[in-house]
């Protein structure tokens, strides 16, 4: 038996009982204070292990004075807004069966940084998540491997494979299984991360729109370590229904310079004509028309459309994940399949960089010309004004000739994007190049002011 295994096994014998606590009106404040302050997966990071890290960075021969900065910059992680001991967004203490150590929360992908100030909820568009694996891993003496990739590009994630390969350890009651079941597992659709912002507009989450925004167990995917047991998913239902409304009060960061509000209101004028279908409309009277755009139409990489085999969604609409409340779509269930990709809203745009459901568009310029956007590129990964396009609107990048050198260590390989590798691809979306020049710019100066 494995050590996670074992330690599942422990946690099913350890853990308390646990049934559903009588239902309550959901707190946005407890749900912040919950969200914030408290640990759903059980810890798994030691100490050691943290303190550590840096003997496997390449060059690196001594450990950095500030190390907690260090070890953000080195994986891409950002300083926690919120009390947290000196650890970045994503990791935190928490008392496990064999003690104090550190462990993952929604903070890793969820938490991001613009001009150097961290929002939670903005998505972490520079996390490595594989070399922050793998050198924990090593620190902690265990091997570095993992069961799938779980970084290709560095500022994606391979989240849609997360979900497949833990649900197949999964009764559909959320009872450990023995053996996986083996649902065809695609770990090559490189999946932005889109901010939780949005969801209050939202009627369905996704990149395809296969979930229902106001389901609160989706939310709690993240929860299915090997040592989360049953019990723990139904005594933390309510924490997540408040974790859920706060969500729900997330606002998007201001644009922090100045705006020619003369030519956004040019901009405005042809945001309408040209985008509000899809992407509606804002201010005071805000239209949000939830269109999914079939893929055959929007022409984006289809990787992410096809990446969810149609067993894997089966399985999940007979789990307790689906059955939530009666009546949601289909057989009582959130999930579902659908003809495209959502076409989301744009508040906050300016923060949101990179752009479409695989980053392959670094900036909202690239979006509105399909012809300008780079083939291979790379950038600094680092989220301060220096390394913002404000005329483009999105991440400074430097263009390359051709695709990492196989010869370089991997966390150097991951920080280029060839939009020529499976799950990358940078086509579609064509509906900018009816746009002059001066148009784009204008529509750009508009997006600003979301």
């Amino acid at each position: 038996m494995q050590r996670w295994q074992l330690l599942a096994a422990l946690g099913l014998f350890l853990s308390p009982l646990a049934t559903p606590s009588p239902a309550r009106e959901p707190s946005a404040e407890r749900g912040k204070e919950a969200l914030l302050g408290r640990a759903f997966n059980p810890p798994s990071i030691s100490f050691r292990a943290y303190e550590n890290a840096w003997r496997y960075w390449d060059g690196v021969k001594e450990k950095p004075a500030d190390y907690h900065r260090a070890f953000r910059d080195h994986y891409g992680m950002h300083a926690a807004p919120y009390p947290n001991n000196g650890y970045p967004m994503g990791l935190r203490e928490a008392r496990g069966i064999f003690g104090r150590a550190l462990a993952n929360d929604c903070m890793l992908c969820h938490g991001g940084s613009i001009f150097g100030t961290s929002y939670v909820g903005l998505g972490n568009s520079s996390l490595d998540y594989q070399a922050l694996y793998a050198d924990l891993a090593r620190a902690d003496g265990r091997p570095p491997t993992t069961p799938f990739t779980f970084c290709n590009v560095r500022g994606t994630s391979e989240a849609g494979a997360m979900a497949v390969y833990l649900l197949g350890y999964r009764e559909p009651d959320l009872k450990m299984r023995p053996e996986r079941i083996r649902f065809e597992l695609h770990d090559d659709l490189c999946e932005d991360t889109p901010a939780w912002w949005l969801l209050k507009k939202k009627r369905t989450m996704y990149h395809t729109g296969g979930g229902d925004a106001r389901s609160v167990r989706s939310l709690m995917q993240f929860m299915m370590s090997p040592l989360n047991t049953r019990s723990a998913f139904l005594k933390a239902e309510d924490d997540f229904r408040d974790i859920q409304a706060y969500l729900l009060t997330i606002q998007p960061p201001k644009y922090p310079l100045p705006i020619d509000r003369g030519l956004a209101q040019k901009g405005e004028k042809l945001f309408v004509r040209n985008c509000a279908r899809c992407h509606g409309t804002y201010g005071e009277k805000w239209t949000y028309p939830n269109r999914i755009i079939p893929i055959d139409e929007i022409g984006t990489d289809r990787k992410r459309f096809d990446g969810l085999p149609a067993d894997f969604g089966r399985y999940y609409n007979r789990s307790w994940f689906a059955k939530e409340k009666e009546g949601w779509f289909a057989d009582e269930s959130p999930g579902r399949w659908t003809a495209g990709y959502q076409a989301p809203p744009l508040d906050g745009i300016w923060a949101t960089a990179p752009y479409f459901h695989n980053g392959s568009a670094p900036t909202v310029y690239h979006v509105l010309n399909s012809k300008a956007r780079p083939k291979v590129f790379t950038r600094s990964y680092r989220t301060g004004r220096e390394d913002y396009d404000a005329e483009k609107l999105g991440w400074k990048v430097r263009v390359l000739e051709c695709g990492p050198d196989p010869s370089l260590p991997d966390v150097e390989r991951r920080k280029v994007y060839d939009t020529t590798q499976p799950g990358r691809g940078n086509g579609g979306h064509t509906y900018g190049d009816r746009l002059t020049e001066e148009q784009r710019r204008a529509v750009i100066e508009y997006l600003k002011t979301l």
